[in-house]
């Protein structure tokens, strides 16, 4: 049976936290709460998924703004008529993710702070100490169920203070902010112009109501009542329509829902916050010998259930936790699908997340009606193509262009259908979205791609992401390594997909078969193209793609072996200067397709220990300045911590074509003091669980159960490298064991 979080897995800070991005976090996929600060201004810092400043650049309206004109200008070398297209739009305020605002509780100057997240129930705690000997406890929670947070406090109301706070936008008719160089924010949220927020106040109530340039209403509100000696308040963000009297309905509902809710009390709803989180936990579990790493795996889990939810939005770039520090989100907060959203929805399927995970599945299907549109006004093609850089409602956001409206990116965000397919092993969702997903982006890609003088397909402009940069270098020859391995990958499972259900798959075959093969130097390492090779440390391992996460290089046949090896080796040649933070986890996962459990570990430890913050949030940068990188930023975004617990999860368990093999990359030290998962999901949806303890000083005992959901063939590959012929039985639960040496 899974277990729960265990207190050591727990976030406890002795100190006030004095950073938003160091704050506890709480969330139930649409709201979200950073709560930091010190006594006399505790701040519970406040987000909603569905925020956002929808309003687009005139540019994109362009006639210019197209694949052909882009095509056309690289192809020429014109790079500045490049930026002023493409490129500059990312520097207009918005698109963009909006902070929601802020309740900021005053009670007094405390002696002594210290605060606690209790990832079980998802809850957070901040105990307060002053020189006369009183104490105050407060307890808070966002709801799993309901858009409402709660917070109990063990003090009279008049004993403390209480107010809400809305984000410092611009006020329509103030002058216009500059920006003199893009930066990962795109400026001061003043840039955003609106009209001042309503606010209101009452006995019991406090609030505000935004108008957001007359798109939708916002607003912050807290509604409490004192019973017997304590203060319980309930708050929301609320969300509705403009129009007349919208504020006024829109005040008059959220008051009533937060009175309702009062009436409840927060024992009840606690009770059935907890009951929500303890099904999620019940889903699946690990216990390592290394606690930095089984706390890791349970906050970044916790972060994920907090932040993707069936039925909501996915998580952006910073999921429901908006930047709280008067500047725009990182990067807007929006969807970079040339790693971000895809590195963010790879961990869920092997946790038994499924239903978090569908959010972007779903998301994406939504967006199908958007993504036909930018396929025919942008690449000029029939099928499906979103941009890479894109707002939450699929609109092109620009940026640099060769990766913000590569086309192959496309391809990536397809892979989250195909797994979810190969881990349920749901024929239907295979028939109703992930061929129907698939072919369509291969029409768009059919319609992009042309003949050499060779015969062999290729795009007429090519590129790696963010190689180079924003150069005219970054123009890489015809087919870079990145653009070939995902177009490799996408004909292949048409073709695969195709067959099974009875589709006519000559087209797909006739690209395939037409497609080039991956460029590979005199080293036998992977070349970014077909005439340059990686030469320096860069952030994404883009050309290794084909090792991981497309899979399209078995480490156990000796002529990839041999591939795998030199293109990791290369990259340990290059080192980690130029890396951020995914650039470790990826790099973990690349160790872990080697079996390399050593280098792994190693990876996932230099990760968590200097490029995350003290409450698990990823930092992108060497922040501390201990030399693991020469980024020192600290600009927070999600997909890191996702990979990191899916490279963790590829060390202990692989399940892929076919083959169940446990514990395949883990490091010595796990052998001698034990470890085990529960409940992980392989293919085709069944569970699976394994453990090892030591025997004697010199044996360990492994063993493997495996519980069918569908009937299948598998070889079962033990720690003792035998070989087992699994011809699985739907609802049948299967056990294999041995014995290895320490």
């Amino acid at each position: 049976m899974p277990k729960l979080p265990s207190d050591e897995s727990n976030l406890h800070f002795k100190k006030p936290i004095s950073s938003w991005d160091e704050a506890l976090p709480l969330g139930n996929g649409l709201l979200g709460c950073l709560i930091w600060g010190k006594s006399n201004a505790l701040r519970f810092s406040l987000d909603r998924g569905d925020i956002w400043d929808r309003r687009i650049s005139q540019k994109i309206k362009s006639s210019d703004f197209t694949y052909k004109r882009l095509v056309e200008l690289a192809k020429k070398g014109e790079s500045e008529k490049i930026t002023e297209i493409f490129d500059s739009i990312y520097s207009d305020a918005t698109p963009t993710k909006l902070p929601a605002g802020k309740i900021i509780f005053n009670f007094g100057d405390a002696k002594k702070l210290e605060s606690s997240l209790i990832l079980s129930d998802a809850h957070a705690q901040v105990k307060m100490s002053y020189d006369n000997g009183k104490k105050i406890n407060l307890k808070s929670f966002i709801h799993a169920e309901k858009n409402i947070g709660f917070i109990e406090v063990d003090c009279k109301r008049d004993e403390f203070g209480i107010s809400v706070e809305n984000p410092q936008f611009g006020l329509i008719g103030e002058a216009e902010e500059t920006v003199a160089e893009r930066d990962i924010s795109a400026g001061s949220l003043k840039r955003i112009k609106y009209e001042p927020a309503s606010f209101y106040n009452g006995d019991d109530f406090t609030g505000f109501i935004q108008n957001a340039a007359d798109m939708f209403n916002y607003g912050v509100f807290c509604a409490y009542r004192e019973i017997d000696g304590k203060t319980l308040i309930a708050y929301t963000v609320t969300y509705g329509d403009v129009g007349e009297n919208a504020q006024q309905k829109l005040k008059e509902s959220t008051l009533k829902l937060l009175r309702d809710e009062l009436e409840t009390g927060y024992n009840k709803a606690f009770g059935e916050h907890c009951n929500w989180w303890r099904c999620f936990w019940e889903k699946s579990s690990v216990t390592l010998p290394d606690k930095l790493f089984e706390k890791n795996w349970y906050i970044t889990n916790y972060l994920f259930g907090s932040c993707s939810r069936k039925g909501c939005l996915p998580m952006p770039l910073q999921g429901v936790w908006t930047a709280d520090d008067g500047q725009l989100p990182p990067w807007k907060g929006d969807y970079h699908n040339d790693l971000n959203t895809q590195l963010s929805y790879l961990h869920y399927l092997k946790a038994n997340h499924f239903d978090e995970g569908e959010s972007y599945l779903d998301f994406l299907w939504d967006l199908k009606p958007q993504a036909h549109d930018f396929a025919e006004s942008f690449y000029g093609t029939d099928g499906l193509c979103l941009p890479s850089v894109m707002s939450v409602d699929g609109s092109a956001l620009g940026g640099w262009p060769m990766y913000s409206l590569s086309p192959t990116n496309q391809i990536w965000t397809c892979q989250i259908f195909e797994r979810h397919y190969t881990y349920t092993g749901d024929e239907e969702f295979l028939r109703q979205r992930v061929y129907p997903y698939f072919a369509g982006t291969g029409k768009c890609i059919a319609g992009l791609i042309v003949k050499n003088a060779d015969g062999k397909y290729e795009l007429p402009v090519s590129s790696s992401p963010e190689i180079h940069d924003n150069t005219p270098q970054a123009w890489v020859t015809p087919n870079s390594t990145y653009d070939l391995s995902l177009m490799r990958y996408l004909f292949a499972k048409l073709i695969e997909f195709s067959e099974k259900l009875g589709e006519d798959s000559s087209c797909w075959r006739e690209i395939f078969d037409n497609l080039p093969e991956l460029s590979v130097n005199s080293d036998n390492v992977l070349m970014l193209s077909p005439d340059e090779s990686l030469m320096e440390s860069h952030r994404h391992h883009s050309h290794s793609m084909p090792i991981y996460p497309l899979r399209q290089l078995d480490y156990d046949k000796e002529s990839d072996k041999t591939i795998i090896d030199a293109t990791i080796k290369n990259l340990e040649i290059l080192g980690t200067g130029w890396w951020v933070g995914f650039s470790f986890t990826w790099m973990a996962a690349l160790y872990a397709m080697q079996k390399n459990g050593e280098g792994a570990a190693y990876q996932l430890k230099l990760f968590w220990e200097n490029i995350c913050s003290q409450n698990g949030f990823h930092l992108n940068g060497d922040y501390k300045r201990r030399g693991v990188s020469v980024y020192h930023y600290r600009p927070f975004t999600l997909e890191a911590n996702m990979s990191a617990v899916d490279s963790l999860q590829e060390m202990l368990l692989k399940t892929y074509d076919g083959v169940i093999e446990p514990f395949l990359a883990i490091p010595d030290e796990w052998y001698e003091n034990g470890v085990s998962f529960e409940n992980f999901r392989g293919e085709d949806g069944m569970y699976i669980s394994a453990d090892i303890e030591k025997k004697t000083d010199d044996i360990c005992v492994c063993t493997l159960r495996i519980k069918a959901v569908k009937d299948g063939e598998y070889t079962v590959i033990m720690p003792d490298g035998t070989k087992n012929k699994l011809i699985a039985k739907a609802r049948e639960s299967y056990a294999f064991s041995c014995e290895r040496a320490l």
